[in-house]
């Protein structure tokens, strides 16, 4: 596995190494530019001068003459090599003696000739470092009659140049160096934590859920421990949930099996009379009925789990379902002796929804109604439309459900200190429903005063 540490300090190092080296660059060119550009100023006044000179007291003669009889007086005013070039290009009087053939082709010297500012760096045969040439036209009664050309080795100046460059160079290394340390002290400040959240979290990845992840600094590693923490206390609960609900089904299921078991031991070592194999058979139907009752609810639970279940819409008709509703739960009331009513508005508008699933959250919701309103108290279901919504709201007058329970009794397999469900999954798989018809279930209650339901389901048109 690579190293993010080792990574992030070869890329640190990359761009330090891109910086500095570019930096170098540029500073040594420039040093090499300005100290280039000061010793060309400087022949270049030495030059005028001379050429000045020359115009002033020396142009009546010509300039053979003037290299016969006058030359000392150019070279006196430099310690560069001094050359007088006529209009040709032959060199007509060197100062150390080097007497090339042609200079015409030389740039300096070509430039002069055009009555411009020349100068040239490069090789020459007798000397081993480079050296600058500047020239300047030579006037007599203002035509040039020749080229006076000053050449000075570039020896000193380049060892200054490389004296300064040894030292930035120096610089240079010192600053990678630093930065290097510095690199490696960034890369462990970044590391250090990503190694302390991966440690909590393998320790996570192997069941161990109580341990928490340390946040040192408020940013991105910080908030992934705060992830990392809330994601181990969800999980927590999500298990002390899972437990709390196989212990209750296991339970809710043992009280059926065990009637089924002893009705058929007892019915099969005989029975006194017709009433007695009518009960027991009786108690045997409504087990088994509450047994499939509790399978078809898990199973509808494992498919929302997983995201497999798919609502068959249909034309529906609202007000016949409340109808539907009212019918099947008075017996109900009456026989719980429990005040059941429903209002419903008038011509409530067709709708394509799944009709049974839509029954089964109001049975659902309407079956906690009843199991948590004693008798004399009163259950009311109502039905409205607003556009684009309809409206309904069951409202019991039971025990409530406590403040710190109302946020959670929408979750999975989460079952209340006084809850009466089977397993509690009932308002999960209701609040599932309600959203696949992109609809929205709201629950709000009192303790000993009574809980609402409140659903809002949009009016579809045939898709």
């Amino acid at each position: 596995m690579k190293s993010i540490k080792k990574k992030l300090v070869i890329n640190f190092m990359f761009i330090i190494l891109i910086t500095v080296i570019t930096l170098e660059i540029f500073i040594i060119q420039t040093v090499k530019q300005n100290y280039y550009q000061n010793l060309e100023e400087n022949l270049y006044n030495q030059l005028n001068m001379s050429t000045n000179l020359y115009q002033q007291y020396f142009s009546h003669a010509t300039l053979e003459e003037n290299v016969l009889y006058n030359v000392d007086t150019f070279w006196k005013q430099t310690t560069a090599q001094v050359q007088i070039i006529d209009l040709e290009g032959k060199v007509l009087m060197d100062s150390i003696g080097v007497m090339p053939s042609d200079l015409s082709k030389m740039e300096d010297v070509n430039k002069a000739l055009k009555e411009q500012r020349g100068r040239w760096i490069g090789k020459v045969e007798y000397d081993i470092d480079p050296v600058m040439s500047v020239s300047a036209p030579l006037y007599s009664n203002h035509t040039i009659v020749g080229v006076l050309r000053f050449t000075s080795s570039l020896r000193e100046v380049n060892q200054e140049i490389q004296n300064i460059t040894t030292v930035f160079l120096g610089l240079g290394a010192i600053v990678i160096m630093l930065s290097g340390l510095v690199s490696l002290l960034l890369a462990n400040s970044i590391i250090g934590p990503v190694k302390e959240v991966t440690a909590t979290a393998e320790k996570m990845a192997l069941g161990d859920f109580k341990v928490k992840s340390k946040k040192k600094h408020d940013d991105e590693i910080g908030k992934l421990s705060d992830t990392l923490n809330y994601m181990a206390e969800e999980i927590l609960k999500r298990e002390q949930l899972k437990t709390d609900f196989i212990s209750s089904i296991s339970h809710e299921l043992r009280t059926p099996l065990t009637s089924i078991k002893g009705w058929a031991m007892t019915l099969k070592g005989g029975y006194e009379s017709k009433k007695m194999l009518f009960d027991g058979l009786e108690i045997i139907e409504k087990e088994s009925d509450r047994l499939t009752e509790m399978v078809e609810e898990l199973l509808d639970f494992s498919k929302f789990v997983s995201h497999k279940i798919v609502l068959n819409p249909e034309q529906v008709d609202m007000t016949a379902i409340i109808k539907h509703m009212k019918k099947q739960l008075t017996p109900r009331a009456l026989r719980d002796q429990i005040d059941f009513q429903v209002i419903c508005e008038k011509d409530l508008p067709m709708t394509y929804t799944d009709e049974y699933r839509l029954k089964q959250v109001f049975i659902n919701i309407l079956d906690n109604a009843f199991n948590f309103t004693p008798a004399g108290g009163k259950v009311i279901l109502s039905a409205s439309y607003e556009k684009p919504y309809f409206h309904f709201c069951i409202q019991d007058t039971g025990c409530g459900i406590a403040a710190e329970e109302l946020p959670r009794v929408k979750e999975k397999f989460y079952k209340g200190k006084t809850s009466k469900s089977k397993n509690g999954i009932g308002l999960s798989i209701c609040d599932e429903i309600i959203q696949l018809m992109n609809g929205h279930l709201e629950i709000k209650s009192e303790l000993q005063k009574g809980t609402e339901v409140i659903i809002q389901i949009p009016l579809q048109e045939r898709g």
